[in-house]
């Protein structure tokens, strides 16, 4: 599997990027005949400026800022065309965009995410965290039989021909106040949280990518 690391990208070029790996794999996909050279299935890893991104069936009101305040604390925001409701990405988060074909990988978008979520709990035991699945909403959380339950991942994706795009939102250090500015995922009764809050101290991001790597490897065996 290609692992390309795209570092802090601002969210409208990186989104751009992805989507002509993702329409160049679905083009070559229904025309092999197509000479698309240079495209090849591959993990985007990424960091972000401050944005809030809210999937195609979410909620505007789970934004709880206006324009002007959204400009003071120096984020933006773009309505996009994922699964899943509000998240905020930003510096000391890892985004992962897997641009795959599930089919070639004898995957269903179920399973897809399934593996998704696994790779995520392989990375983050790694550092001592327990992560689990809270049934009825995507992502990776912890305690969730405790009435703390909290977010440490989101993820949404989106899907054609079996070709995927976006991913997962894993908050390694991330500043968690700008989640106080939205309800996470449409979530108003459960919390987020990151690894540096967790061990209360900094991780090392090169670290968390060559760790999550592994974990993707181990998962998809790809």
């Amino acid at each position: 599997m290609i692992f390309n690391d795209w570092q802090l990208i601002d969210y409208q070029t990186a989104w751009d990027k992805q989507k002509h790996i993702f329409n160049s794999l679905i083009d070559k996909k229904i025309n092999p005949d197509l000479d698309i050279k240079d495209i090849t299935p591959q993990v985007i890893l990424c960091e972000h400026p401050h944005v809030y991104t809210l999937g195609r069936n979410g909620k505007a009101s789970n934004l709880l800022a206006n324009e002007a305040f959204l400009q003071k604390i120096n984020a933006t925001f773009y309505h996009i065309d994922r699964g899943g409701d509000i998240t905020y990405h930003g510096p000391g988060q890892l985004v992962g965009y897997p641009i795959l074909d599930i089919a070639a990988m004898h995957l269903s978008l179920k399973d897809y995410v399934y593996c998704l979520e696994e790779s995520i709990i392989q990375t983050i035991a790694y550092y001592g965290i327990k992560g689990s699945r809270l049934q009825g909403a995507t992502g990776v959380w912890l305690d969730i039989d405790k009435a703390n339950v909290r977010k440490i991942c989101a993820i949404g994706i989106r899907a054609s021909h079996y070709i995927t795009m976006h991913g997962f939102a894993l908050n390694v250090n991330t500043d968690l106040n700008y989640f106080h500015y939205i309800n996470p995922c449409g979530f108003v009764d459960k919390g987020v949280t990151s690894i540096e809050s967790e061990l209360q101290r900094k991780i090392d991001m090169h670290e968390v990518k060559q760790i999550y790597k592994q974990s993707f490897t181990n998962v998809f065996k790809q």
